[in-house]
Order: C-alpha cells, then structure tokens, then sequence
C-alpha cells in the first residue's frame, strides 16, 4: 500500500469516526443534561440559594426514594419556575410522620424508620402536624432537606395527600459528575480525531497529487 493510499485510509477512519464520536457527545451533553441555579433555602445545608447544579433530563418514572428533582407545579405555587425537593415516597409507599422528637424525629416509609442524614439540624419534621399518606401510583410524596423552611407535599394535603405527577418532574439532580467529565471527553476525544483525519485526508491529497505530477523528458537546466 502506497503512503498515499495509507494516509487516505487512515483519514477516512478517523474523520467520520470522530466527527461522530463528537456529535453524538454533544448531543448527549445538550439534550440530557441541563444546569440550574437552587431558587430557595427549601434543599439547605445540602443545597444553598443560589448553587449552581446539573440535574439529569429524565421522567418521573425514572427516579426513586432519596433523589433530589426539579418539578413544576403552577396550580400548587403560583409560578411556571421549577421547584426542587427531594423523593421520600413513591407509588405504593406509606409514609407516616413521626417518631421521636428533636434530632431523635424519623419519619417511617413502609414501616421502617427513615435515616435522613442530609436534614437540616436532624429534624425530620418539626411542624408538629402528624401525617399518614399513601402515595398513589404515578405520583411522589416530596420534602425539602430544611423541614422547618421547605413549602413541600406536607402543605398541600387536600390536593392527592400533598403528591406530585411524576409527569411533572423535569430531572434528577446529580451527585456524581463522572458520566458528565466521560462525555466531554469523549466528545473532545472525537473532536481531536476528525481534526487528525482532516490532516491526514489533506497530507493523502498533496502525496497524491506529487506522485501525479507530469516528468520531464528531457533533463532541466538551472
């Protein structure tokens, strides 16, 4: 194989592969992840105001007990702007408020005692209104981390026992940012190689084109 033939070839791999690699990266950045800023005191000390965070594009079914999502309610709040809260129960799930008192208060899910590390003091409640819900199918009992300031499903009590559609519920915030660092590198990466099949395809050309410049047949004089 000639080094023209060789460079073209190896332009051909690495450009439309790369070029690919890169697109379908972007796309996966663009289209599935989007960032936000934390609109209230509701998600503190995990979230404060203001905090820039990257949630997940994902359905409602999708998400489960413990995930912190951002969902739209306007006939609940009075604002198109999404909320962020965190998932304490899922259809089928029986939630019931409380046991203890102080930092020694859990709310129990299904029965067992929840363990709620991330609640702002330790307290798992503290407005003293005891309640017994049993989330229907297709919709989720949400709470913010800061019980004592979080205008969550214990407010609304009349409207599905406080519960959210899970149709309204527009991504689930990450912790773990390494399938983000994964992509832009590979989205880099693929970048990098269409760049490098580009070089070769222009180096196959001018090869090409050297070897199929016309010879002389008489020898040249300076």
């Amino acid at each position: 194989m000639g080094k023209g033939r060789g460079l073209a070839v190896a332009a051909w791999l690495l450009g439309p592969l790369g070029l690919l690699l890169a697109v379908a990266c972007g796309v996966g950045l663009r289209v599935g992840y989007q960032a936000a800023t934390v609109p209230s005191e509701s998600m503190a000390p995990t979230y404060d105001t203001s905090d820039t965070v990257v949630f997940e594009v994902v359905g409602g079914d999708e998400v489960g007990r413990g995930d912190v999502v951002f969902f739209t309610a306007p006939e609940r709040y009075s604002f198109d702007a999404a909320v962020m809260q965190r998932v304490v129960g899922v259809g089928g799930d029986r939630v019931v408020c409380c046991t203890g008192e102080g930092d020694k208060e859990r709310l129990t899910v299904n029965g067992k005692s929840l363990e709620e590390s991330y609640v702002k003091d330790g307290i798992a409640d503290g407005t003293h209104r005891p309640y017994d819900v049993t989330v229907p199918e297709g919709r989720l009992f949400l709470l913010g981390d800061h019980r004592l300031n979080s205008n969550d499903s214990r407010f609304f009590a009349s409207d599905h026992d406080g519960t959210v559609p899970v149709a309204a519920v527009q991504g689930r915030v990450l912790e773990d940012h390494t399938v983000l660092v994964l992509l832009a590198a590979s989205a880099l990466l693929g970048l990098v190689a269409a760049l490098t099949g580009l070089g070769l395809g222009i180096a196959a050309m001018i090869v090409r084109r050297r070897r199929a410049a016309p010879v002389p047949p008489w020898p040249t004089q300076a």
